[in-house]
């Protein structure tokens, strides 16, 4: 068994990978016809979108994100935080946490994307001697 895909329950699926494209650099991989459901390019795990409109017409009941109160993140590893920061600032994203060096040797640096997930741009971690 893998990890295969997560997916996001957005207001606006192609302006949300718009979005990941212009602040984090990620390609569409794929966008369905209606709109409703599109993936990205992010290496063997997909991420993709569905809107909350497809998924309450599915009888479901999404909540829609919260930066406020998360109930996860979605990391992206780099070796440019403050640079990567930067851009996703430039492209919309709302700071949440400046860049800074955590206790385990991490750099890490918090947005929130604009449909309220929380998204945490990170160093790799380094290992401890």
């Amino acid at each position: 068994m893998k990890l295969k895909y997560t997916i996001l329950y957005v207001t606006d699926v192609a302006k949300t990978l718009a979005f990941y494209g212009s602040a984090f650099g990620f390609k569409t991989r794929f966008l369905h016809d209606g709109g409703d459901y599109g993936e990205l390019e992010t290496g063997s795990t997909t991420l993709s979108f569905c809107s909350l409109e497809l998924m309450q017409r599915l009888g479901k009941s999404p909540a829609q994100a919260t930066v406020k109160a998360p109930t996860f993140e979605i990391a992206f590893e780099t070796d440019t935080v403050a640079d990567d920061l930067a851009t996703a600032l430039a492209a919309g994203a709302n700071l949440v946490q400046e860049a800074r060096q955590e206790p385990w040797g991490q750099i890490t640096a918090y947005v929130s994307d604009p449909n309220g997930f929380l998204v945490e741009i990170c160093s790799p971690v380094k290992p401890q001697p």
